[in-house]
């Protein structure tokens, strides 16, 4: 299954919004919106395509319901989400959707482009998990661009499961960018959480776990 969504928030104006597939989109606030699941997506073989586009003065959060279950299919078990985001001058965008679990044997590719304003300011937050209770053996990578006025700010890649680096270790994480830095470019590490100054005036946190749970109170002990 192919699943396309776009949406648009317009300063003064309610947000625009267009969904095809297994998503649909419900308006839950002036500015804010939830991605809601239509049918079980992603399953092996599907693509997400998800387009956000904050125009000038704009404000929107934006959010899931609850969390993407990404499941193998017999044939292919890879899946994949891709978000191109667009925030233009003193627009605001929160992008803050529920974690991806990995379920059994799935492989799962998120892939977020975003592209600011100097003048803009945006949270992303993004999570992800290995398997449900007593599952092994997905894979899950999240990939993160961010360009500042057309200028590269960011390139981050992390990869959790089968495969990566970390093995068995650690099983969650927590990744959460926020420009313009409320923290003023302080870095902070603890033994499975880092925050860090990126270039531009932003700032990454990120936070590893058994569990979503667990990445998210490493993330408490650093700070925003």
């Amino acid at each position: 299954m192919h699943t396309v969504v776009h949406v648009v928030a317009r300063a003064g104006r309610s947000p625009w919004s267009c969904a095809v597939g297994g998503l649909a989109v419900r308006r839950t606030g002036v500015d804010a919106l939830h991605l809601i699941s239509t049918a079980a997506t992603p399953l092996g073989g599907d693509r997400i395509d998800i387009r956000v586009e904050v125009e000038p003065g704009a404000r929107l959060w934006l959010g899931t319901v609850a969390a993407t279950i990404a499941l193998p299919a017999r044939i292919d078990p890879h899946s994949s989400a891709g978000w191109t985001v667009d925030v233009a001058d003193t627009g605001r965008l929160c992008l803050a959707p529920q974690p991806t679990v990995v379920a059994a044997t799935a492989a799962h590719e998120t892939t977020t482009r975003v592209r600011l304003a100097r003048t803009a300011t945006v949270e992303i937050d993004e999570s992800a998990q290995i398997g449900r209770h007593g599952e092994t053996g997905g894979a899950w990578s999240g990939r993160l661009w961010v360009d500042v006025d057309d200028t590269p700010t960011l390139r981050h890649r992390l990869e959790l499961g089968a495969g990566s680096v970390l093995g068995d270790h650690h099983s969650a994480v927590v990744s959460r960018f926020a420009y313009p830095d409320a923290g003023g470019g302080d870095v902070s590490t603890s033994r499975t959480a880092t925050r860090m100054a990126v270039a531009g005036g932003a700032s990454l946190v990120t936070a590893l776990g058994r569990t979503v749970a667990d990445a998210r109170s490493a993330e408490a002990t650093i700070g925003r």
